[in-house]
């Protein structure tokens, strides 16, 4: 009884080894990769009277270029009902605007994004988030330079990301 089972086990192995053999190297074959992109963005902020004035200019460092990506903006405080954004712009929420950037070549700077927003009433400070949403299909492995959060206060004053 042994020994059959064992030649039996020794067939089954023998037809299923071809089939084995072509599971294995499909499962062994590299996945495509991704481009390496690092997307980041370097701007300014001020506020007066709960208007957030906003300029801000994409990079990405490399070392593959990017067709298109999208940046996220949420303020920790709800934006006014009404707004005039920029085109390539759209509000997602109550408090958050996405953006799109652009082509964003290697090594390369994209358009500046310009926008002027109204929050809801007249808050004393507002906290800016920033980071990509979207890197059109690029990895990037560097999450400083694409990811800030700029606390803004209410003073006319410049901050600097």
């Amino acid at each position: 009884m042994r020994i059959l089972c064992g030649l039996g086990a020794a067939v089954v192995v023998a037809v299923a080894s071809p089939a084995a053999t072509t599971a294995a190297t499909v499962a062994a074959a590299p996945a495509a990769v991704a481009p390496e992109a690092d997307l980041a963005y370097h701007g300014y902020l001020s506020m007066t009277g709960g208007r957030v004035d906003l300029r801000m200019t994409p990079q990405n460092h490399g070392p593959f270029g990017v067709v298109e990506a999208t940046v996220r903006l949420r303020w920790s405080v709800p934006l006014a009902d009404e707004q005039g954004l920029p085109a390539g712009c759209a509000r997602t929420e109550v408090w958050t605007v996405m953006c799109r950037t652009g082509a964003l070549s290697a090594d390369g700077w994209g358009e500046t994004i310009t926008m002027a927003v109204r929050l809801r009433g007249a808050p004393s400070e507002v906290t800016l988030g920033i980071d990509t949403v979207w890197g059109g299909g690029a990895v990037d492995r560097n999450h400083h330079n694409d990811r800030q959060e700029v606390l803004v206060l209410d003073t006319g004053d410049t901050y600097v990301f």
